[in-house]
């Protein structure tokens, strides 16, 4: 029995006329977040990142390869506005982990391509990130992970703007 078995057992008494049993998968994904975000917060601190930092890092690591990506192909990516990138990449230009060259195929455009020292800096946050998360995990065998990730995004899907591709 958890926090959460109490609470749902406190509901059924209060208000057994309702059903309350929403709360079990919904309160405990909650309190997964929690532990979550500090877990991993935790590993870009070591870091010196946030975890915006870290995804523009990400973004650039995975997605940019030799020649970058353009402040529109990163926004679009990561789904923030174009004055939210900027000042994530300004605090990043000036740590020396990303640099905005001009773009050799149009003038006025500018590329952002990860310097050899943001590609360390990722690298090793990137390793620390999946650590973090296996460890969250380990309760889980294999097969439950697996059962559980097609759940959730079975469950994600039924939400407006995520696409089941």
């Amino acid at each position: 029995m958890d926090k959460l078995d109490s609470i749902l057992e406190q509901w059924r008494q209060a208000r057994p006329d309702v059903d309350c049993s929403a709360m079990a998968v919904v309160g405990r994904l909650g309190r997964l977040l929690i532990h979550l975000q500090n877990r991993l917060a935790d590993n870009f601190t070591a870091f010196g990142l946030k975890d915006g930092e870290f995804d523009v890092l990400a973004t650039l690591r995975r997605a940019g390869g030799a020649d970058g990506l353009c402040p529109t192909d990163l926004y679009t990516s990561l789904m923030l506005t174009s004055g939210a990138v900027s000042k994530r990449l300004d605090r990043l230009e000036a740590a020396g982990w990303v640099t905005r060259q001009p773009n050799p195929d149009d003038r006025r455009a500018l590329r952002i391509l990860l310097t050899p020292a943001g590609l360390e800096r990722v690298d090793r946050a990137l390793e620390g990130h999946v650590a973090a998360m296996e460890d969250a995990l380990s309760p889980l065998a294999p097969e439950q992970r697996a059962q559980l990730a097609g759940l959730l995004k079975l469950w994600l899907q039924g939400f407006p703007g995520e696409s089941p591709g």
